[in-house]
């Protein structure tokens, strides 16, 4: 039977946003936290801090593009009322039980589960100053009474990450060195750390605005992490096939222990579901699908660039997907894809994806295609990003060297057959097209980022939001007021997507037509391309006007409500 993360959420009766809410209704310090079984009981609720499996896959930035935008692409968040993320109730868990453990007589137990519960602290802490930057750092539970810590000002970003470090080490000295799929280990406390420092130590050496010291002890603990976790951990880059081992690694019904560090269970047994595969077949959820300019990023499959390839600007989708890497057939529908378990090649449907670039990652059987019935797990650490942390850290750095390279992306390259990349020829030549998409990126090692970043973006493509997190951290918010595009079409006409003789798609003008078993989009309302009749790529939400505004929107604001209780809480710059 699967093991289920976080059974103890409402048992706790913890608020949402209480700082200073005790849980008396259900646990009394006197009476509990005596055990070793008691420690574990009430760490279990820890794990709701964890994404779930929609916080996991449903990307929608400029990888996964949907038929409406989020307001953080629209330029139009605005400073709320209440909420906002501005919410403490899982640090008020986390303290409360680090008050109350050493009530246990067991030392050793003590420890390793006090290392838990500062690895969520950490976590928390790092969602915190992701969204906000300077937060106020609660190291105990506050009491009922105590006006001077409710009312305290905002901490320092760098005093905050520091502690938030302190807590990611305790927790690596003190947690299990066991492999556990669903339970947080020191190895699940490596790679937060390995994640950690490289998200800080780029965020401070991009947004100089901020005055932030300490980019390279960042990026330093980034790279230890890494590799501790890389020479003592045993874990591994799953293969089976280079046409089948990526794309087996998301459709599994069960966690791949080989690479996944931790996951979120679920299980038809105990009727735990997510909504994954209703999400990608239908219209329901904004037609999720690839933008264009990750698909012109894969590789061809000798290592080569898509983009140096003549007139592949204008390449209709059959052609555009051939001796491309492996792993874009696995994570959108490319001619002659089938279902797990059926033998019926498929097209891409445009009823259920916007660009025509249809995903099939995490993708699982038929019989799980009801509305919120699907159980894959979903990967929260695996140890692919460990190998890309590893290798980006060390190229920001400027440590690189070619060994390195062969220890990281020399593995995810080989799980689909693909070369590795060339340190000296990659920093001699840099890809143009992706130097176009980077205007940050400066300096001697700008060649090998570039593809450290194309390899980070298709391997971590529809997971956990990565790629809000990396736009955020590289100071490229202009990435997010480009727009949006799909396939390429000369005009209207029949389509034949999958090149097996049969057609697949009309585009037309004027009368509907008929032609049995294709799909029919209207050009202009149904479907848009850039240049109308006489062809372009898809147009995805052309008429939105998209704004990212540099001095204000790589922070969220604090909400208006706890301003006016706290007056000491400031508010991010330009969101008055």
């Amino acid at each position: 039977m699967k093991k289920i993360l976080s059974i103890l959420a409402v048992t706790l009766g913890l608020s949402a946003c209480d700082l200073n809410m005790l849980p008396q209704d259900a646990i009394s310090p006197n009476t509990f936290f005596n055990t070793e079984n008691d420690l574990l009981l009430y760490t279990n609720s820890f794990y709701n801090a964890l994404p779930s499996a929609e916080d996991v896959y449903n990307e929608d930035v400029d990888n996964v593009v949907k038929n409406s935008l989020r307001d953080e692409l629209q330029g139009t968040r605005v400073v709320p009322t209440s909420g906002g993320g501005w919410s403490w109730g899982t640090l008020r868990n986390i303290n409360y039980f680090l008050a109350n453990s050493g009530k246990c007589p067991d030392p050793k137990a003590v420890a390793k589960y006090n290392g838990l519960a500062r690895f969520f602290r950490a976590y928390f802490y790092f969602g915190m100053v992701k969204r906000f930057g300077d937060v106020p750092w609660y190291s105990k539970p506050i009491e009922i009474m105590d006006q001077e810590m409710l009312t305290k000002a905002r901490d320092p970003r760098a005093m905050v990450m520091d502690s938030v470090m302190a807590d990611i080490n305790y927790a690596i000295a003190n947690l299990d060195a066991s492999r556990q799929v669903s339970t947080v280990t020191k190895w699940t406390a490596l790679a937060l750390k390995s994640r950690i420092g490289l998200y800080e130590g780029t965020f401070r050496k991009y947004h100089t605005e901020f005055g932030l010291p300490g980019a390279d002890k960042f990026l330093d603990e980034s790279i230890i992490a890494s590799e501790d976790l890389m020479k003592n951990s045993g874990y591994t880059i799953y293969k089976a096939t280079p046409a089948t081992a990526y794309g087996k690694l998301f459709s599994s019904d069960n966690a791949i222990p080989d690479e996944v560090i931790l996951a979120r269970d679920f299980s038809d047994e105990l009727q735990v579901y997510h909504n994954l595969n209703y999400y990608t077949m239908t219209a329901s959820y904004g037609k999720p699908g690839l933008e264009k300019k990750l698909v012109n990023s894969y590789l061809m499959a000798d290592g080569t660039r898509f983009t140096d390839v003549k007139g592949y600007e204008t390449m209709q989708f059959a052609d555009e997907v051939q001796n491309r890497d492996p792993r874009l057939a696995q994570t959108i529908r490319t001619p002659g894809y089938t279902r797990i378990g059926e033998t019926t090649p498929l097209a891409p449907e445009f009823g259920a994806t916007v660009t025509g670039y249809q995903l099939i990652k995490f993708v699982s059987a038929p019989k799980w295609d009801t509305f919120t019935k699907d159980i894959t797990d979903m990967p929260i650490f695996r140890y692919a990003e460990v190998l890309l942390n590893f290798a980006e850290a060390k190229a920001e750095r400027g440590t690189l060297t070619q060994a390195d390279l062969d220890l990281s992306t020399k593995l995810t390259r080989d799980r689909v057959g693909m070369p590795n990349i060339n340190l000296a020829a990659a920093n001699a030549n840099p890809d143009p097209y992706q130097a176009q998409q980077y205007t940050q990126l400066k300096g001697p090692n700008t060649g090998v980022i570039l593809e450290i970043r194309r390899e980070r973006r298709v391997e971590l493509v529809m997971e956990n939001f990565f790629r809000w997190d990396d736009i955020i951290r590289w100071k490229e918010g202009q990435l997010l007021t480009k727009t949006f595009k799909g396939m390429y079409f000369p005009g209207p006409g029949s389509y034949d997507l999958d090149k097996n003789g049969k057609v697949d798609l009309v585009i037309y003008e004027g009368t509907k037509p008929s032609v049995p078993g294709a799909q029919l989009l209207k050009l202009g309302s149904e479907i848009l391309l850039e240049n109308g009749n006489k062809g372009g790529n898809i147009v995805v939400n052309g008429h939105i006007n998209k704004k990212f505004n540099e001095s204000r929107d790589y922070l969220y604001p604090i909400p208006t409500q706890e301003r006016l209780l706290n007056t000491k809480l400031m508010q991010n710059p330009n969101w008055e």
